[in-house]
């Protein structure tokens, strides 16, 4: 596959704590990538750089040919959306109104929303099932349910890049799948998507380009199927498994054989 959005040896830090060194990475276009990891291990940070908001103090991080430190803001906000871990929203906003926001990228200061806005925001509501909570402010909502709008924001933003960290925090296991099924639909319609998954299976059974991280390198990447066997189970997150095919999808499942199992 072929890759616009890259990092090409990367230094990342806070301060004088070091996450990462020379860390290189290609995002296939047009794929759904996972990065998976152990706590701490540089997963969210690596998105922070992909998306500009942490600047690495070495290498690069490229797009289309273009350092992403080079666009303006704007610019680079309709090619890359982003969802942190914990976004907050203002006071006492309602949800039609947080989800409108993911449209600015697209307009400029003076312009009315358009209908294009309108129809990109009931259908971001629609695919993240947040229609029905439209009018109620987002601070009464349960952790799933704000969980759910903020995804619907990052889709109305309608950008060819879709970056989300834990997206599925929060989220029942209902949701999570439904949630995962539409990160994979999103990816066969064109989009490419990363996102920081906890769940190893999950992973496996929805992305079809892996990255596995430990203490800020990159262990392995490829295919779930090339690459996820017992050997790297036990190198990134140090759990003796087995690995089977998923009954559903067959892809790898991970089965831990903890002692005393």
């Amino acid at each position: 596959m072929s890759a616009r959005l890259t990092a090409r040896e990367i230094t990342l830090r806070y301060g004088d704590r070091v996450v990462s060194t020379r860390l290189s990475l290609d995002v296939p276009d047009g794929s759904f990538t996972a990065v998976v990891g152990p706590n701490a291990c540089g997963k969210s940070t690596l998105l922070r750089a992909l998306v500009r908001l942490l600047r690495p103090t070495e290498g690069q991080v490229v797009l289309d040919g273009r350092e992403v430190g080079s666009y303006p803001s704007k610019e680079l906000a309709r090619q890359v959306g982003f969802l942190p871990q914990d976004p907050l929203a203002p006071d006492d906003i309602k949800v039609r109104q947080l989800v409108s926001r993911g449209r600015f990228p697209h307009r400029t200061l003076l312009s009315p929303r358009s209908e294009r806005d309108e129809s990109a925001v009931r259908e971001a509501m629609a695919a993240a099932e947040v229609t029905e909570l439209a009018d109620r402010p987002v601070q009464e909502l349960s952790g799933g349910q704000r969980q759910r709008v903020w995804i619907a924001m990052a889709l109305a933003q309608e950008t060819p890049y879709l970056l989300l960290d834990e997206p599925t925090s929060f989220l029942d296991i209902t949701h999570q799948y439904q949630l995962l099924h539409l990160l994979a639909r999103l990816r066969d319609q064109g989009r490419t998507v990363v996102a920081v998954l906890h769940d190893i299976n999950q992973a496996c059974r929805f992305a079809d380009h892996l990255v596995a991280m430990r203490d800020g390198k990159v262990v392995a990447e490829g295919s779930p199927g090339d690459i996820v066997d017992a050997a790297l189970i036990k190198d990134v997150f140090d759990l003796p498994s087995v690995i089977v095919p998923d009954p559903v999808a067959g892809t790898p499942m991970v089965v831990p054989t903890l002692q005393g199992d």
